[in-house]
């Protein structure tokens, strides 16, 4: 082998999955590893079959914590190391020691914008717009050849500015570009986290009950909009403990919403009280009881709250005399097609019998179309490679020098 091969063992033609391979004559990494969003629950074996496990690996380069970049870590050797950003690996870490196995091996990180070298690769992280925190677009030196991988990108979250200045000083002579397309052939909502922050506040201003919303807790991008519309709304928002750890582990990340600030409590309910044990995190329960919130407690005062909902939740909220009722409103701030899945269905069942006004409010963790072709334009790379979207095959207008893989097909980078 000579020069620089790339092959996209999975994700030329779905979302999530990414399974990426970059190799030389002298070494190979691995951009991304994660789990297919349809794969069922407990499905394993679930790597490429082009994925040849007999031959090392200088690194696996995880773009962002989500599991469809990061859900197969557990299915690859242990002896293959695995790079991240610093934030992206504590996530990590604690989702997996929270509701699964804990990782076998720990995460090298990097520092955005500062080169690393990894076997014969020059890797240059560029921390960019997502919904997942600590996110990164990868660029990829090796066999003087230059690749740069999107990640999971958009430019209308509040980190809008690093994907803007990306565009304005690209890295130049970039020879493949593998960028993402989640949104083609989707009308999903794209408006920024700023104007959904007003929708917000308008919604728990003409509800007179609570507002129950349900997000993703690591969609830090959210949890900044709900707690900014709660204050300027005069509410307290109230988060489940596994949302309060995710906020403290980040703490150290930039100044985000966390318990102990006015305007945040901690619900603390007995199934995820009687969870932490399991997992020796009683010590956080206490902790975070200086903080907390009976969920009884929300059933006073039903203006005061926003609460987050979740299908693990009902349970306790209605031993507690929680329930919905026609005073009340509820918002599912994630995409509507998790609604027709069991947890989306079970959520509507238990607001549609209290009477509660559904309002949907959310904005895509991903880049419009319109801002998917700005992006492509100002790279200018000498090849784009589509990954990570069902309908690359369809409109292409506005996307150049497109080369059309198939999973598994090598492409030798000339």
């Amino acid at each position: 082998m000579s020069g620089l091969t790339l092959t996209v063992h999975r994700a030329t033609n779905q979302i999530g999955g990414n399974c990426i391979e970059l190799a030389t004559a002298d070494g190979r990494v691995l951009l991304d590893v994660g789990r297919p969003l349809d794969a069922p629950k407990e499905a394993t074996g679930l790597l490429p079959k082009t994925l040849d496990l007999s031959r090392p690996v200088d690194g696996v380069l995880i773009s962002h914590p989500h599991q469809d970049h990061y859900g197969l870590l557990d299915e690859l050797p242990a002896s293959w190391p695995v790079y991240s950003g610093a934030s992206a690996g504590k996530l990590m870490h604690m989702t997996a020691s929270i509701f699964g196995t804990a990782p076998v091996r720990d995460y090298r990180h990097w520092s955005g914008g500062e080169a690393i070298e990894v076997g014969p690769f020059r890797i240059t992280p560029h921390l960019t717009d997502h919904s997942a925190f600590d996110a990164y677009m990868l660029l990829i030196e090796a066999a003087e050849k230059r690749v740069l991988y999107s990640g999971d990108f958009r430019r209308h979250g509040r980190k809008s500015a690093l994907v803007d200045r990306l565009m304005s000083e690209p890295p130049p002579d970039v020879d493949v570009l593998l960028m993402e397309g989640t949104n083609l052939g989707s009308d999903k909502p794209t408006k920024s986290e700023r104007d959904l922050e007003e929708d917000f506040v308008a919604l728990f201003n003409e509800t007179p009950g609570r507002v129950f919303t349900c997000w993703s807790a690591q969609n830090i991008d959210r949890t900044v909009t709900l707690y900014r519309a709660a204050v300027k709304s005069g509410r307290t928002l109230v988060i489940d403990l596994y949302t309060a750890e995710v906020l403290e582990l980040l703490a150290d990340a930039g100044k985000l919403p966390r318990a102990g600030w006015n305007n945040v409590k901690v619900v603390i309910t007995r199934s995820f009280a009687r969870l932490y044990e399991m997992k020796g995190r009683k010590a956080f329960v206490e902790r975070m009881a200086a903080h907390g919130i009976s969920a009884a407690a929300l059933a006073q005062n039903p203006g005061k709250w926003v609460v987050m909902i979740r299908p693990s939740l009902i349970r306790d909220f209605v031993s507690k005399g929680v329930v919905p009722t026609a005073g009340d409103a509820w918002s599912y701030s994630q995409w509507r097609g998790y609604l027709d899945q069991p947890d989306g269905v079970t959520l509507k069942a238990w607001f549609d019998q209290g009477g509660s006004r559904p309002v949907h409010l959310h904005t895509s963790g991903h880049a419009s179309i319109a801002d998917l072709k700005a992006f492509a334009a100002a790279i200018s790379a000498r090849a784009f490679v589509p990954i990570h979207g069902v309908a690359w095959d369809g409109d292409r207008a506005g996307f150049n020098n497109i080369v059309r893989l198939t999973d598994g097909e090598p492409m030798m980078i000339a």
